[in-house]
């Protein structure tokens, strides 16, 4: 099955370069952004700026492969996970997900806080986010996730998923 995708803006960072830049968003809570929507979308803006976080979901454009096993930025074993324990960029459909705070909402362009994402990163969707649909559990595990908040707060990237 053919799947065909429209990216609906574009999110302008202060990270131009895949290395050295916060591998999460907690490693980028101050970090501000702007997306700018094309102007056919502009639209669907209405009423997000009653939302204080949204999901932002977005293309790895840079990524030029994928690959099902990977060392984590966070695995201090520098043990090869499988892909789909992880975060890494290097999915099969190159698709990121990270929930941002929303500053402001003017026109077609959304201000956010706490971004963790490349610079002229192409935008597929957003969507709000409420505490009330999304399930809290209790019994919540983390794999093989050992770094604390510390470590994903300090960690930048570096040039284990760029390909040359």
């Amino acid at each position: 099955m053919k799947i065909t995708l429209t990216s609906i803006g574009t999110i302008n960072t202060p990270f131009k370069e895949l290395e050295n830049m916060p591998i999460q968003p907690y490693g980028a809570k101050d970090t501000i952004a702007q997306i700018i929507l094309e102007d056919e979308f502009k639209e669907g803006l209405k009423d997000l700026d009653g939302f204080s976080h949204i999901y932002l979901i977005y293309y790895f454009h840079k990524i030029k492969e994928h690959k099902l096993s990977v060392i984590p930025f966070n695995d201090e074993t520098n043990t090869p996970r499988g892909v789909f324990s992880t975060r890494a960029p290097v999915h099969p459909n190159k698709i990121g997900i990270s929930k941002v705070r929303v500053k402001s909402v003017k026109d077609n362009i959304l201000t956010v806080q706490g971004i963790d994402i490349l610079d002229g990163t192409p935008l597929l969707d957003i969507k709000p986010y409420i505490e009330n649909f999304d399930l809290a559990y209790g019994d919540v595990k983390f794999g093989w996730m050992k770094a604390s908040i510390e470590d994903i707060e300090s960690k930048k990237s570096d040039n284990r998923f760029v390909k040359v």
